[in-house]
């Protein structure tokens, strides 16, 4: 029984310091604040700097995901809009064909060649990038 007592004893005891170390600090961060408003201009005072640093720092790295959640729905858009336009391409140049219409080459459809060229150009770009695609 003696023993719990002394345990809570010095439980009791470390709690109240740290307590009292919590109630220091926001005493010390206080008094920095004051001062640091009264030395600096508003704009300047350090401790707000350090939060908006801090701020713009998670803003980055939420903008950062953004980023690549855009990339990869603009990828998957890009392979989507392949996938439908070569496949629907293609089953028309099969019944241009199964009713005698002369197919048009790839190279002579500026369309098509727009398309390819600017899906290209976009791996290209994602390659140099990142090292590899997405």
């Amino acid at each position: 029984m003696g023993h719990n007592i002394e345990q809570h004893q010095a439980t009791d005891g470390l709690v109240n310091l740290l307590t009292k170390a919590n109630h220091d600090l926001a005493v010390v961060q206080h008094r920095l604040e004051k001062e640091f408003q009264q030395v600096y201009p508003e704009n300047a005072n350090p401790m707000k700097l350090v939060s908006r640093i801090k701020k713009v720092q998670e803003d980055l790295l939420n903008l950062k995901e953004q980023c690549r959640e855009l990339l990869k729905a603009k990828q998957d858009l890009i392979d989507k809009a392949r996938t439908t336009l070569v496949g629907n391409r293609t089953l028309l140049q099969q019944m241009q064909a199964s009713v005698g219409i002369p197919i048009i080459s790839d190279s002579d459809d500026p369309a098509f060649a727009n398309f390819n060229q600017i899906v290209d150009e976009w791996e290209v770009q994602v390659r140099s990038k990142t090292g590899k695609g997405l």
